[in-house]
């Protein structure tokens, strides 16, 4: 007799909460503050930031010693001039969305690291040359080299989905989404950095936990900072330089 009361207590609960659901107006769950802004694409995002216009490096700085940056800037692209050292936005971010157009040179030697290797900086720290988050950039296109350090790797931290690399010669993209690491008061790490990628429009990095800096030898750290520019890199190898074109970001 308990097991068919218990029974019957379910079925009314059920048929009332049915009831209650075709009582309810569905205008209770509708959202209508705020209104997403809506932009426009001519042929960016009209609240991108345009760090490369295709005229001048004016948005860009020497990371050596906070000169003008003096890469090669010929036609709509830019190209690393050697022994110049990396570049670095003049402006500071936090969170953004950053797209950036690179091109391996068609006529490309060497191999492994040493095949138009240069490096993203998402967030470009002090201390070294090369301190900051990188992800790689590299001729991955039938170019043999360890998996966390290819194109498109959290350089030595995490490998990509997928190699969706193209022929050297032909052009290149990368859109990422960087989510910056949050700090509390004393320097301990409250939120570890995100990053999501996609490489020529195939996703090789999804929502990303990064464990600490790039680093060449040892593991991955952090330390406190705040907003940081983005840094491009003079890798120095003897390879032909890559180049760059259409770069832009978007603040979160």
């Amino acid at each position: 007799m308990k097991k068919i009361a218990l029974i019957g207590s379910l079925a009314i609960m059920i048929c009332q909460q049915g009831f209650a659901q075709q009582k309810a107006d569905p205008k209770d769950t509708e959202v209508w503050t705020p209104v997403p802004k809506q932009i426009k694409f001519n042929p960016i995002p009209e609240d991108a930031i345009v760090l490369f216009n295709g005229n001048n490096l004016n948005e860009w700085k020497s990371v050596k010693d906070g000169t003008e940056a003096k890469w090669t800037v010929k036609g709509d692209i830019f190209t690393v001039k050697k022994g110049t050292g990396n570049i670095e936005t003049k402006k500071k971010f936090t969170n953004y969305q950053l797209h950036i157009e690179w091109q391996i040179p068609s006529n490309i030697t060497g191999s492994g690291q040493a095949r138009g290797n240069s490096g993203i900086f998402l967030g470009s720290t002090q201390g070294s040359a090369d301190a900051g988050y990188e992800l790689q950039l590299l001729d991955s296109y039938q170019n043999s080299t360890y998996s966390n350090g290819q194109a498109g790797s959290i350089y030595k931290q995490a490998i990509p989905l997928v190699n969706a690399s193209k022929k050297p010669g032909e052009w290149q993209y990368y859109d990422v989404v960087w989510t910056a690491p949050v700090f509390n008061d004393n320097g301990s790490l409250k939120n570890p950095a995100r990053v999501t990628v996609f490489h020529n429009g195939v996703l090789i990095q999804n929502n990303l936990e990064l464990r600490g800096e790039t680093v060449y030898i040892g593991a991955p750290f952090y330390k406190k900072h705040g907003p940081l520019p983005i840094k491009l890199q003079d890798h120095g190898d003897p390879s032909e330089p890559v180049s760059f074109r259409n770069i832009w970001v978007r603040e979160l």
